[in-house]
This record gives C-alpha cells, structure tokens and sequence, in this order.
C-alpha cells in the first residue's frame, strides 16, 4: 500500500493495480492535482482499507492476482456501503466485449493502457463533479412521506399539491427534515431560525408548530412533540 498526500489535498482515491510502476505515476499525479490517494497491488490490502475508510473514487485494474477487477467491481456494488462509490476501470484489455462487461456492470469509466495522465485526471474530475452535483441536489430536496421540501425552487408539496408556507414556517419545516427521527429542541430550533433574537419567546417555536401543522392537514401527527424538549419529524 503507497499512501501518497498532495498539496492541500480534497478527494480520497484508491487505486488497485498491481504494476507498481504506473502505481507511483498515477498516485504521484493525482496528488499533484490536490487529491488523496492510495495506492493498492493486491485486492486484500484494498478490502482491508475500504473498511477503515470510503474513498470518493475507485481506479481498478482488471487483471489482478487473488481475484479479478470484475468481481470486485460486483462486489463492490452489491455491498451498500460502497455501491455508490465511482469506479474507473484502468486495464490493457481492449476487448468492447469487456468495455460493455465493465459498464453494465456499474463501472463509471473506462481507461485502456497506455493512456494519458492529463486525460485520467480530466475524466476524473469529471466524474467527482457529477458525484458532487448529484449530492448537492439531494441535499436539496428534503422528504417525509408525502412531504416533499424543495430548497432550490422554495416549495413544499404534500400529496403532491403546493402547499404555501411563511418563511419562518419552511424554514422551521427544513430544519425538521434535516434532521428527520432525531429530536430538534426548541432551544436550538430558536437560536437557529430567529438568530438568538432575545425578543422572540420559547412558545413562539411553538406557534409557528401549530400553523406549519395546520397547513400540513392530514399529514400534521408526521411531526411529533417530544414533551419538555421539542419536535421530531417522522
């Protein structure tokens, strides 16, 4: 295993590939353009460090001693912890017929050898920014059943109608879905919608309670008073 950390480092990429010499040059490149990486020659060391930490993204070679990279590739995505995670597959097979393999497979690339380091960085980049992309939009639609916030548009559907809310009611709905099955106390609820403003009172929360669960009808017991303390959505 190569640990290599570039200059000021963002990702976490591990690479499985057993040809040490393009090892050291993928992983000096990589941390040369701000990322992490490790490197990997035997696919035991790699399923060692996938469970002390999850990479942002995957290299994988094909033909490797122990098991091959298709097998790690199904491994990979059966296992929900690792499903999501991208994988490049870097090998010297050119068959279309392993290219088609790969991809149906779940792999996010794939890169025949030789190839160019500026264009696997490129590809790379690439394909963490759809990942980052694809995350921020998640974050910003936020559910409960048939509660459905969005950040970006600022509407709340329920039952797939518009439902229209003060800004301090979808605000105090966000912020319960955010943290959906947790309990949010009124203290914090408070301090994080109204900014520590010492004139708002502790029953205000509780006002903008009763209005957001007026608006929410049938679907208002989804958010659940924790008595003493504050709110929970379901």
């Amino acid at each position: 295993m190569i640990p290599y950390r570039g200059k000021g480092w963002f990702e976490m990429i591990y690479l499985l590939e057993d040809d040490i010499n393009i090892q050291k040059m993928v992983l000096f490149s990589l941390g040369d353009n701000n990322m992490e990486a490790m490197g990997f020659t035997a696919p035991h060391s790699f399923w060692n460090a996938l469970e002390k930490r999850l990479p942002d993204l995957i290299i994988l070679d094909i033909m490797l001693s122990e098991e091959d990279g298709f097998t790690i590739l199904n491994k990979l995505r059966k296992n929900e912890h690792t499903s999501r995670i991208p994988v490049v597959m870097l090998t010297a097979r050119e068959d279309e017929k392993d290219l088609v393999s790969a991809l149906n497979d779940g792999a996010d690339d794939y890169i025949t050898k030789p190839f160019s380091l500026l264009s696997l960085i490129a590809r790379i980049n690439a394909i963490l920014r759809r990942c980052q992309n694809k995350s921020r939009m998640q974050q910003d639609i936020l559910s409960s059943g048939s509660i459905v916030l969005d950040r970006e548009k600022h509407t709340v559907l329920v039952n797939a109608k518009p439902v229209f809310l003060t800004l301090k009611e979808f605000d105090l709905l966000a912020s319960l879905l955010e943290n959906r099955g947790k309990v949010v106390t009124r203290k914090s609820l408070k301090e994080n919608l109204w900014k520590m403003d010492t004139s708002v009172e502790s029953r205000t929360v509780d006002v903008h309670i009763r209005s957001l669960r007026r608006k929410l009808g049938e679907n208002a017991s989804t958010i659940e008073t924790i008595r003493g303390i504050g709110y929970k959505i379901l």
